[in-house]
Formats: C-alpha cells, structure tokens, sequence
C-alpha cells in the first residue's frame, strides 16, 4: 500500500517534470526566435519571470522525484517510517501527510 502511494506519487512528479520541461524548452525556443531584449522589453521582465518561475518548478519536482526515491530506497532496506536523527517510528499521520518524510515532527 505504501509502495504503492509513493509510485503514485512518483508518476504525478515525473508527468508534471515532463510537462514543465517541455513548456520551458517551448519558453527558450520562442524567446530564441525574438530579437526582444529582456531588459529594455515591457515583456522582458514577464518573460524572464516565466522563465525563472518554469524553472523553479521543474527543480521542485525533480527533487520531489528524487525524494520518493529515497522513501522507495527505504522501503527496500526496511528502514521506511524511522526518523534518520533519532531512530524513532515517524507518526503514521505524518506519513499520510508526507509520505516521503525522513524524520519524525520533533526533529523536524
């Protein structure tokens, strides 16, 4: 059921990290393309905020990716759902919440 949650999880990253790569690369070609200047441009600054903004989020779900394999590399080694700092069993509820957390609330 766990392993199952995190493939899920792991799915939606990879369709969104897809997803985001493809609209920046769509972003960079389009801008390629113009000879506008993003500095001088009225529409620099909101292309250069796109641009920034795309690769914030494609960042943020590779790293989501990364993060569930880990948890899948936990769940392989049997250490899955015990905090790295302390030892301690991570509570359940916050495993439902995140379920690729790696430490319990108190070590945080």
């Amino acid at each position: 059921m766990v392993r199952d949650e995190l493939l899920r999880l792991r799915a939606d990253a990879e369709a969104e990290a897809a997803t985001m790569a493809r609209d920046l690369q769509a972003l960079f070609e389009a801008s390629r393309d113009s000879n506008a200047d993003d500095e001088h441009d009225p529409e620099g600054a909101t292309i250069g905020f796109e641009r920034a903004q795309l690769t914030a989020l494609l960042a943020a779900a590779r790293e989501r990716i990364a993060e569930v394999d880990e948890a899948l590399r936990r769940l392989d080694t049997a250490t899955y759902g015990i905090c790295e700092r302390c030892g301690r069993p991570i509570a359940p509820e916050r495993l439902a919440v995140r379920p690729f957390a790696r430490s319990c609330v108190t070590c945080g």
